[in-house]
């Protein structure tokens, strides 16, 4: 498509929405999701960081920081037992 195309059905878009309003509760869905997984990668590096005197070692990547932040601490205990005992 040529770029004037998809940056006027972009344009129009945006006014669209500016005019009728963006539904707010789908995006604060997602922002507190956001938060939530970054929590849990913040978890993850507390993890690392003080489970490195008892070698242990979670991976911090989208998945288990998902695991972490959504569930919380049983999320990390689940992962943690996961490494103990199934991986390693």
């Amino acid at each position: 498509m040529e770029p004037k195309i998809v940056i006027s059905i972009l344009g129009g878009l945006i006014v669209l929405v500016l005019l009728m309003g963006a539904p707010l509760k789908p995006i604060r869905l997602v922002g507190q999701v956001f938060v939530k997984v970054l929590i849990g990668a913040l978890f993850l590096f507390f993890l690392n960081a003080f489970g490195a005197s008892f070698d242990l070692h979670v991976p911090i990547n989208l998945v288990t920081s998902a695991v972490s932040g959504l569930l919380g601490l049983p999320g990390l205990a689940a992962l943690v037992i996961i490494d103990l005992f199934i991986i390693g």
